[in-house]
């Protein structure tokens, strides 16, 4: 599942090979932007904030998100055409160097917006957690403005942190002995909650295999995210499944209203 660190470690990966260089084509494959072309202009930056990939070209930004199953793919020029690894009918956003040509497939969410905007468009998001103006006082200050809330709900609001997703929310309850239900104001180390989460992020940004367990060789990768009815490594318990959500995402049918935890080592007040 995308979550911040897949999208630093993207970013970072079409940082390298794209920046410095004149696009040579450029493909916006839906609808609102699909007259919009950028040929020619230098590839300014390709950088990361929570969720959001931002391609800065031409004066303009390029931001996707990824949603549930979006990627971006890198692919050489040095033998011709290349052959993408995904229908291409999902592509999204398609742009080309004269080394390399970067694909988005299934993007969530592609807009392109005036660079002189970048700040005002991100307005809505708290502090980025693999971003260089970390605050973690501002990002506690934010969870707590709302106590009533479930902290597994106030973790994934992009509002008060930015870049966890499911995964992470359910890891890191599990981490401080916190099950997912938990009203913020009852949650007894929120500054630990945040750290832990930022050093998740933070060890996991630039690998291919995401591991909370432990080292990236870890055979078992998740404490109690996807393992419902395996045991726990600590109790040696059995691992439950639930759904935690808000009206709003029961409607949508969104999935990361799905949760994972250990009664014995996450006791539900």
């Amino acid at each position: 599942m995308p979550e911040g660190d897949t999208v630093f470690r993207q970013a970072a990966q079409l940082h390298r090979a794209l920046t410095g260089h004149r696009l040579k084509s450029c493909d916006l494959r839906v609808p609102d932007y699909a007259t919009v072309d950028l040929t020619g202009h230098r590839i300014d930056d390709v950088t990361a904030h929570g969720k959001y990939l931002l391609i800065h070209t031409g004066g303009m930004i390029i931001r996707s998100h990824l949603k549930m199953d979006g990627v971006w793919h890198l692919y050489p020029l040095a033998d011709g055409t290349p052959r993408w690894r995904r229908p291409g009918h999902t592509a999204r956003c398609i742009l080309s160097t004269a080394e390399h040509q970067a694909v988005g497939f299934a993007l969530g969410e592609l807009v392109v917006f005036p660079a002189m905007e970048l700040s005002q468009q991100q307005s809505h998001l708290g502090p980025d957690l693999l971003g260089a103006d970390w605050d973690p006082q501002e990002a506690v200050r934010r969870l707590r403005s709302r106590p009533e809330r479930p902290i597994g709900l106030a973790v994934l609001d992009q509002r008060y942190l930015a870049g966890i997703g499911n995964v992470y929310r359910n890891e890191i309850c599990f981490l401080h002995g916190v099950h997912p239900a938990t009203p913020v104001a009852e949650v007894v180390d929120l500054p630990g909650i945040v750290d832990t989460a930022h050093r998740l992020l933070q060890v996991n940004r630039l690998r291919s295999r995401r591991v909370t367990t432990g080292s990236a060789t870890a055979a078992v990768r998740s404490w109690v995210y996807g393992r419902d009815g395996q045991l726990c490594l600590r109790c040696r318990g059995r691992i439950h499944r639930a759904e935690l959500g808000e009206e709003q995402d029961r409607r949508r049918g969104r999935t990361d209203r799905i949760i994972f935890f250990c009664p014995h080592c996450q006791p539900q007040t």
